[in-house]
């Protein structure tokens, strides 16, 4: 059986997740076979395995660091906010239903025995589990059914280390209070604390690690320096999300709806040089963008009113007036029909109005539809005309059917089926398809476009491959690691595990 090595923080955006994706890095590159592995995520962003089950994204980046092929038993259990107090729960990949935050925390527990089967079975299979904690330890009001954080760590038997993020400020307090407030026993499984995202000169930071060290029994590990990494990010508080003000030849604006997901779909457009992604949330951010897009979001009804009462919705209206591009993605996709009926009563039940940019009609099903697709553009006009015959591959996760009235769908898959995955109607584009933007041939081709309508030059070296970009990131986070974290006395905790 594997043994472990488990990551907490002092809070949200800590940098647990790519912490934990740069262990599984650098253990891989040290030749042992390593699994991710979170048993609880609440995630907007997620992602369809090759056998159609649903998972965290922040999971897939450290398979993918650990070289391994995303796997639902890395994330066994996943909530999917669909409201403030309430989030679709999802175990091993499958939809169980919609649940109430008080309802769901008072029943968790009975997802035990399916986390344990999960964690045993990527055990059986690997040297080294690297397990990710969610939030904060110290949540005293959520403690007493904990099962991914100090619960997860008793489950798993496994040393923890505690990530502080300095860069928000408080980082001292935070250690100290989070330590604090463990009970004895919890405390036995604390092995050392990172300090996270460190910008300055570390010979002013040596005198609070030693007063720290002084106060608590726990070493610090290692002090990471903030970094600057083009990696996928779930977390909502992602610094994605804060407007770029870098001048750049092609800006892409992305809506930032309340509840956003999946807007890791967008960083390909990141890695061009030449182009700039902004999420806009008012009217008066809008101005005029090369490109804009509709994201995904857990709630496409409540987010369309959002657009309309803000007055997004008559900006876009306008933009689209005078044949700029727009690209609906999922539920961005839904909104540019001409109406959304709720029948069963998915989102609130009831019927909406859309954009209408697109002559079709989304129904939200009672069924959820996840599929990994490939296939190629057949269909595409407008300014993206030149996207006919390039291939592309992705996945799709939603409730709602779209057809079209009358005309022929955008995409066609790999398979020959004529699913409609996607519709175009002038400079309008939408689609199903999570990751259509990463294949490198669209990518090229749709900033091509725009480069072209700006009566720009575009330089075709400004395009990324994004699957060789992840490789150089991830072994970048590692080699950042190594420097900066004691990895002998890592390994020396992971082999002696926790005594009590």
């Amino acid at each position: 059986m594997a043994k472990a090595i488990m990551i907490q923080g002092t809070t949200s955006n800590a940098g647990k997740s790519l912490i934990t994706a740069g262990l599984c890095r650098i253990f891989s590159q040290d030749g042992y076979r390593v699994a991710p592995f979170k048993s609880q995520n609440m995630a907007l962003n997620s992602y369809i395995t090759e056998d159609g089950l649903e998972m965290g994204r922040a999971q897939v980046v450290q398979a993918e660091a650990a070289y391994k092929k995303p796997d639902v038993r890395m994330n066994p259990i996943l909530l999917k906010p669909t409201s403030d107090k309430g989030s679709q729960v999802i175990v091993n990949g499958e939809v169980v239903g919609n649940m109430k935050a008080m309802d769901y925390y008072k029943n968790k527990t009975r997802y035990i025995p399916e986390i344990m089967k999960s964690y045993s079975s990527l055990a059986a299979e690997n040297d080294i589990i690297v397990i990710e904690g969610a939030g904060s330890p110290a949540e005293i009001n959520l403690k007493e059914n904990d099962i991914v954080n100090m619960g997860m760590a008793k489950m798993a038997n496994s040393p923890v280390l505690i990530v502080g993020d300095i860069d928000r400020g408080g980082v001292f307090a935070s250690l100290y209070g989070t330590y604090m407030l463990l009970n004895e026993t919890e405390k036995k499984y604390i092995k050392g604390n990172i300090i996270n995202k460190f910008r300055g000169d570390i010979k002013i930071l040596e005198p609070g690690l030693k007063m720290l060290e002084d106060l608590i029994p726990v070493p610090t590990v290692g002090v990471v320096p903030y970094m600057t990494l083009r990696i996928d990010d779930e977390d909502s508080l992602s610094e994605v999300f804060e407007n770029s003000s870098v001048l750049a030849d092609i800006d892409i604006a992305v809506i930032k709806l309340p509840r956003i997901s999946n807007f890791t779909d967008f960083n390909a457009f990141e890695l061009i040089l030449g182009a700039k992604v902004r999420y806009i949330s008012s009217a008066k951010e809008f101005k005029c963008p090369d490109l804009l897009i509709l994201p995904g979001t857990k709630n496409t009804i409540d987010d369309l009113k959002w657009m309309r009462e803000c007055g997004i919705e008559a900006e876009i209206l306008k933009y689209a007036s005078r044949g700029n591009p727009v690209f609906g993605i999922c539920g961005g996709y839904q909104m540019l029909c001409k109406s959304l009926k709720d029948p069963y009563n998915v989102e609130g039940g009831g019927e909406i109005k859309g954009l209408g940019l697109i002559d079709a009609h989304t129904v939200f099903e009672k069924e959820k539809t996840r599929t990994r697709v490939s296939g190629i553009f057949k269909c595409a006009g407008g300014i993206f005309s030149e996207l006919n015959g390039k291939s592309f591959e992705g996945y799709e996760i939603h409730m709602g059917i779209t057809k079209a009235e009358g005309f022929l769908s955008m995409l066609k898959s790999m398979d020959g089926g004529e699913k409609t995955d996607g519709l175009c109607q002038g400079n309008v584009y939408g689609s199903y398809v999570h990751g259509i933007f990463d294949s490198e041939e669209v990518l090229k081709t749709i900033i091509k476009a725009l480069y072209n309508k700006k009566g720009l030059e575009y330089n075709e070296t400004l395009s990324c491959d994004v699957k060789a970009h992840k490789e150089r990131e991830y072994d970048k986070l590692a080699d950042e690691l190594r420097k900066s974290l004691d990895m002998k006395y890592i390994y020396k905790i992971i082999d002696e595990g926790v005594t009590l």
